[in-house]
């Protein structure tokens, strides 16, 4: 309802029944006699609102605290507690049907999450003291602002921070006064208290009145300035002025210099760039080396794209090491072939983007790779039906999200905001990268970015999708020839990993499982083992005949014929999780003594061979590559992440990292927030049930090692104020089948738009201090208290999460149409054109 007519609710509750009769009017003259007459046309319409009939189903679960079941009305399912289903009969009666006041009405049940807890924020409002009732709403703690990594300022000379009047006169020989803010050899900022005369580029004459009578100041002849920026900050103007060197003035550039060398210690130098500098740098600290996504370094010479670098880290060298075939050779090419970059380049630049599914095939110990993109899939229907069908069927299934943005090879060189001035160790790191090294990276043009999306639930879907085995020769047309070489990928790896999260280690090999009490053996491949042998995930030939969380035996042959120390032949496991054919099983070590044999033998596999994803000497073939691929791939994010850190026993956002293409999530963060900042709240709607994902996510990470992911289903109408009406968030193992997803997806697109997150959580290491020591140094120099908190707040990052859209992909595993892909696609753009462009929230 809308907060107007809050107060007449009790007017508009006793109209309910009376909306239908013939005396409504009537009796609303009557009822609101004292109420002015325009107010009563409101009251009138929304109860005439509330009347409408309503074709939402409700489904409250999760969302009370209550036990929700099947309530079925008029042929629509609901799924609502007790409480809920007494109010829903209570105004079907006031109504005389289903109507949005009865949806409503059950929406603000007195055991709903929802109500209880912005009740409970209101009684701690009125708790609080005037001075922090400003900052009441609980809600602002998910508002942060927008980082953009190795993006800042900086100085050729040193800007002082200083206050004096001035007086500044523009080309038509207007004046007026103001106040210096700061000064440096090269500029000048200056405030003003009323609208300026000025316009941008103009040039101006500045009088520093506030020096004439302390110092020889020329008071007949003015500092030639040029206007370059406009700002205003509440009341306030703020011009920024560059020295214009046409009219140079030698003795004020000696009197300058003399002046700040000798105050700056007493006047502070600015270090706002350098601070920014610090945030910027810590974010990339802790964002680079936990990313998911697998960034390749595209090269284009005489017009041919060739796939050159990839930059692994601890999470995503998963990627890496699925496309390594029996003798750890890296097939990424496979994926990355000519024909899927050159589609890629010629996408529209904002929407360069494919997802790309693969499995993998075992035979006489040889991998053999398939991959298809949606765009390859539609050419046939039937190579649609039957690579989903089948693929998904394997233990080795992946969904790929691939992206393309352009580079440029400037971009790995990131010098510090300081000027060269400072001293030489800062002039020696603001060197640019050596000849040699640019050599290597001319002809880089293209950063692609791998990201690994599948899921459980997305797996689960596309095995509903029915093949005939007379169609499974078409799946030769997706087979990636052994003898056909793909482009070598030369891998680069970030140098500092303390902490290291550990991931799941790709493990192809024959297997033979057997279940205590049946003779029979089921024989298959494992796909992958986790850390300390723990997990196991296997793929059959035949169906499993045994029981979810049954004890199983597994054995290695292959693996047996190269160890004598361990038996691999009796291997205990426990079945924690089958799809729904019983063809893909993942096991879980047996606790204790039973278990003994895989944990210590995997333990041992996973040390010895480590190794291979990583350079054998850790040196370089040249000094300072992985640095500057590092640089180049911070500089060009194209999905969103956000930095947390531990606020008691709780996580919360610190600072939003926005990707280049990545208009939905852009265009739901930033709906509800101001600008340069994000609104995560969405993301932690959850968070007073019992097991609020991210929270709980974060332990889970901490606990097993291993990074943590989950799927969010979106439902954003941007026309609602109400931003909790808005933003109606999902995530999908909150739900219990894929009809309900479904049904979510379609009441999604009905009410606005729909969007798909795939997030990732990961917890951080720690920072490397030598990128950012020399700038930490710099601000205590002149600021103690400032460096220390720098470096506290720098200490305190602990998690971080990964957004990346998934929504066509979500879509076209629960069939829908590509009119019904690209109409929720245009309803983007659509929404997106009130906004500011992603270019615009990076360098506003």
């Amino acid at each position: 309802m809308n907060q107007d007519l809050l107060q007449y609710a009790d007017i508009i509750d006793q109209l309910k029944p009376m909306v239908n009769e013939p005396e409504f009017n009537q009796v609303l003259l009557q009822v609101g006699a004292d109420i002015p007459k325009e107010k009563r046309f409101l009251i009138k319409m929304e109860v005439k609102r509330l009347a409408k009939p309503c074709m939402r189903s409700i489904d409250l679960r999760g969302l009370v605290d209550g036990k929700c079941k099947l309530y079925e009305h008029e042929g629509r399912k609901h799924y609502m507690d007790e409480v809920a289903v007494e109010k829903f009969e209570e105004q079907i009666r006031v109504f005389g049907g289903y109507t949005f006041g009865v949806y409503e009405a059950v929406q603000n049940t007195e055991n709903n999450y929802r109500v209880l807890r912005e009740r409970a924020e209101a009684r701690d409002q009125s708790k609080q003291s005037p001075g922090t009732q400003k900052t009441s709403s609980i809600l602002s703690q998910f508002k942060v602002p927008i980082v953009n990594l190795l993006d800042y300022r900086q100085r050729n000379t040193e800007r002082m921070n200083f206050a004096v009047a001035v007086e500044l006169f523009n080309e038509s020989n207007q004046s007026i006064r103001g106040l210096s803010v700061d000064i440096s050899l090269e500029g000048l900022q200056v405030k003003l208290t009323k609208e300026s005369l000025f316009k941008k580029d103009e040039r101006v004459s500045v009088y520093f009145r506030g020096l004439e009578n302390e110092f020889a100041m020329d008071r007949k002849r003015g500092i030639a300035y040029k206007l370059v920026k406009i700002s205003r900050k509440n009341d306030i103007i703020y011009l920024a002025l560059q020295r214009d060197t046409d009219r140079p003035n030698p003795s004020f550039d000696k009197f300058l210099e003399s002046f700040i060398h000798g105050n700056k210690r007493r006047y502070k130098v600015n270090m706002a760039n350098t601070i920014e500098a610090i945030t910027s740098k810590t974010c990339e600290q802790y964002f680079s080396p936990r990313s998911p996504t697998l960034p390749v370094y595209i090269d284009e010479v005489n017009g041919k794209l060739i796939p050159r670098f990839a930059m692994t880290n601890e999470v995503n060298r998963e990627t890496v090491s699925y496309w390594q075939d029996e003798e750890d050779e890296c097939k990424l090419g496979y994926l990355l072939n000519e024909s899927r970059l050159k589609q890629l380049v010629d996408k529209p630049v904002e929407n360069r983007a494919l997802f790309i599914y693969s499995f993998t095939h075992l035979q006489n110990e040889k991998v053999y790779f398939y991959s298809a993109s949606y765009d390859e899939l539609q050419r046939k229907d039937v190579f649609k039906s039957v690579f989903l069908g089948f693929g998904s069927r394997k233990a080795s299934w992946r969904v790929f999200k691939v992206t393309l943005t352009e580079m440029s090879p400037e971009q790995a060189h990131v010098p510090t905001s300081i000027p060269d001035s400072v001293g030489s160790k800062v002039k020696r790191q603001n060197t640019p990268p050596s000849p040699r090294l640019m050599a290597k990276l001319k002809h880089l043009k293209y950063l692609v970015h791998v990201t690994d999306v599948s899921s459980v639930f997305g797996q689960q879907a596309y095995n509903t999708f029915t093949f005939s085995r007379e169609d499974l020769s078409h799946l030769r047309n997706f087979g990636h020839p052994r003898n056909r070489i793909p482009s070598t990928i030369s891998l680069s790896r970030f140098k500092y990993e303390e902490q290291r999260l550990e991931s799941r280690y790709r493990l192809r090999s024959r297997i033979e499982l057997r279940i205590p009490g049946d003779d029979s053996v089921h024989v298959g491949v494992s796909e992958d083992i986790s850390v300390h042998g723990l997990g196991l995930r296997i793929e059959l030939n035949k169906e499993y005949s045994g029981e979810l969380e049954g004890q199983v035996e597994v054995a290695f042959p292959r693996l047996q014929n190269i160890t004598k120390s361990f038996d691999v032949m009796h291997l205990q496991y426990m079945v924690v999780y089958h799809n729904v054919d019983k063809n893909i099983l993942h096991l879980k070590a047996m606790p204790g003594e039973e278990g003994k044999s895989a944990r210590a033998f995997f333990d041992e596999l996973i040390k010895k061979n480590k190794h291979s994803l990583e350079e054998d000497d850790g040196e370089e073939e040249i000094l300072g590559m992985g640095q500057a691929l590092r640089c180049i791939n911070a500089r060009n994010p194209t999905s969103m992440s956000f930095l947390m850190s531990k606020d008691g026993v709780r996580y919360t956002p610190q600072a939003g990292i926005i990707g280049k293409q990545d208009e939905k999530v852009s265009l739901l963060t930033t709906h509800y927030a101001s600008q340069r900042e994000v609104n995560l709240e969405f993301l932690f709607r959850d968070r007073k049930l019992d097991t609020p994902f991210v929270q709980s996510g974060i332990k889970q990470v901490k606990l097993e090692n291993m990074p943590m992911r989950q799927e969010l289903l979106v439902s954003f109408d941007p026309t609602q104020k109400d931003q909790r009406l808005a933003i109606l968030p999902r995530y999908s193992h909150r739900f219990e089948n894929i009809e309900q997803r479904k049904a979510f997806i379609r009441e999604a697109m009905n009410r606005g738009l729909f969007i798909a997150l795939h997030v990732m959580l990961t917890t951080t290491g720690k920072p490397d201090l030598s990128m950012l020591q020399t700038e930490i140094n710099y601000v205590s120099m002149y600021a103690l208290h400032r460096a220390r908190e720098l470096e506290q707040k720098l200490w305190s990052v602990a998690a971080c999460a990964h957004l990346v859209d998934v929504t066509d992909e979500v879509l076209i595993r629960y069939g829908f149409d590509d009119e019904t892909i690209q109409a929720n696609r245009d309803s983007t753009v659509e929404k997106a054109a009130v906004k500011s462009s992603i270019q615009a929230l990076l360098h506003a």
